[in-house]
């Protein structure tokens, strides 16, 4: 069982990271180096009036290391969702072993819960940012995220799941419970990057991860099953 877990979370987080990295390379990161050409074009008292917040909420320093344009930033965003992705992929399989998907296609809606849970629920309230973009507190932000993914993790799993009406309805409270409560907000929301680029930035990044989730499903339902066949 353990081996059947690695081998279908190692090779659907193969595939799907490189899908990912595709759809980044393609769309999200050429949306990223426009922003930062506003983050660098922004004069530096202005930058410093007003980005203490967003320094802040990212950790940017100018003294850190970060890859060049090209292959470096390819390689290390290559690298980064491979670690994600064989992650996320191990609690798919682990998942499996608990509750075996009926059919392949099953996989697609446990991508989507994956999708919704660590995705879609915590960006809902902490929507993805562009250099440049004012941001809460890292710890606070972390936080919330853990908590607002734990709690939609949860609630899908009673109204899935659970048998009695009440648990259903436990369910549902707890989808929005952490939007009810709110996510941390900086002082001042301001952004160096226009607000049409910003809108962008976000389809962008969730249908990116959209994709990354439903390959993700498919890929490790259709591996966990593909032993009993061999």
């Amino acid at each position: 069982m353990l081996k059947r877990i690695a081998r279908t979370a190692g090779f659907s987080g193969l595939l799907a990271a490189l899908l990912l990295t595709l759809l980044q390379s393609l769309w999200v990161a050429p949306l990223i180096l426009q922003a930062e050409t506003y983050e660098s074009a922004a004069p530096v008292a202005e930058h410093h009036s007003h980005g203490d917040s967003a320094e802040e909420g990212h950790g940017h320093s100018h003294d850190a290391w970060s890859p060049q344009d090209g292959w470096q930033r390819v390689l290390s965003t290559t690298g980064a969702n491979l670690v994600v992705a064989v992650g996320f992929a191990l609690i798919l399989a682990a998942l499996y072993s608990l509750r075996e998907p009926s059919r392949t296609g099953t996989g697609a809606l446990w991508g989507l819960a994956g999708f919704a849970v660590f995705c879609l629920a915590p960006t809902l309230g902490l929507p993805p940012e562009l250099p440049g973009t004012a941001a809460a507190d890292l710890g606070q932000r972390q936080s919330w995220w853990i908590g607002t993914a734990a709690a939609t993790a949860l609630g899908l799993a009673l109204l899935v799941f659970a048998a009695p009406k009440w648990l259903k309805a436990v369910g549902a409270v707890l989808l929005v419970m952490p939007h009810l409560i709110g996510a941390p907000q900086p002082e001042v929301h301001q952004s160096l990057a226009p607000e049409a680029l910003q809108t962008q930035f976000k389809i962008a990044s969730w249908l990116t991860n959209a994709a990354f989730w439903l390959a993700l499903g498919l890929l490790s339902a259709w591996l966990y099953h593909r032993p009993r066949h061999s």
